[in-house]
């Protein structure tokens, strides 16, 4: 079984955090995550920027050089960044922008449209959305004529489930993360999602689940396994995000 964790975080004091609507996260610095992950078979994943890190950059680089070239990285950057940044981010290994909607951090919505269009055009970066999928239909005209979206953690609630698989039926990715931190009946998520498009679902373990109603257990691996074939495990857990990250 291959695993490519595609949303973990990695949170280092040695570089700025700052305290985010009151929280302020625990250390889980890259040997955590090596740690944590031991007994896995992860061959590579994607270190998401948090709410609490801003627009430092200087946490991810030093992740990704020590995690290897099968590992990219996930940022924030303000709408006020150059073209040559965005060069230097990706020669060192980020390959997406993310807007932060639901805890800040990030740049707004109103900046998506462009902000999307000019990573992609420049680097072929996609662009990742942290909000609640029932305030897709507000901004869902705009995300259809985007080239390339995903949504975190299966788009967190109930309510926002049918508007999300209109989506991902335009083409939008969802990431198969956070099962302790969503409003929803995962079970019916992940198979609804599937269905739809079975590119669309990536897995990842959203270590170390920073705020979390529950934090990641391998019951969510196996609960994947159990829904899906091995063909369909496959997919999921691995080659869907290694396409959507570095093809």
């Amino acid at each position: 079984m291959r695993i490519f964790d595609a949303h973990f975080h990695i949170i280092d004091f040695d570089f700025p955090i700052t305290e985010n609507q009151g929280y302020l996260p625990p250390s889980y610095v890259v040997e955590d995550y090596q740690d944590e992950t031991a007994h896995f078979n992860v061959l590579g994943g994607a270190i998401v920027s948090g709410s609490f890190q801003g627009f430092d950059q200087q946490y991810l680089l030093a992740a990704l050089q020590k995690m290897g070239p099968t590992f990219c990285g996930v940022t924030q950057l303000p709408f006020s960044v150059t073209d040559q940044e965005i060069l230097h981010l990706h020669a060192n290994g980020v390959k997406a922008l993310r807007f932060n909607i639901k805890r800040g951090g990030s740049e707004d919505l109103s900046k998506l449209d462009y902000f999307a269009r000019r990573v992609y055009d420049l680097v072929g970066w996609h662009s990742e959305l942290y909000m609640d999928a029932k305030e897709l239909p507000e901004i869902a005209t705009t995300i259809e004529t985007l080239p390339a979206i995903s949504i975190d953690h299966l788009g967190l609630s109930e309510e926002g489930l049918p508007h999300l698989l209109k989506l991902v039926d335009k083409g939008v990715y969802v990431k198969a993360t956070g099962f302790g931190r969503v409003d929803l009946n995962v079970t019916n998520a992940l198979k609804s999602i599937y269905e739809v498009n079975p590119d669309a679902l990536m897995f990842g373990t959203d270590l170390p689940s920073t705020r979390a109603k529950r934090p990641f257990e391998y019951s969510d691996i196996e609960l994947i396994q159990q829904l899906f074939d091995e063909q369909a495990t496959d997919k999921i857990l691995y080659s869907n995000a290694v396409k959507w990250y570095f093809d």
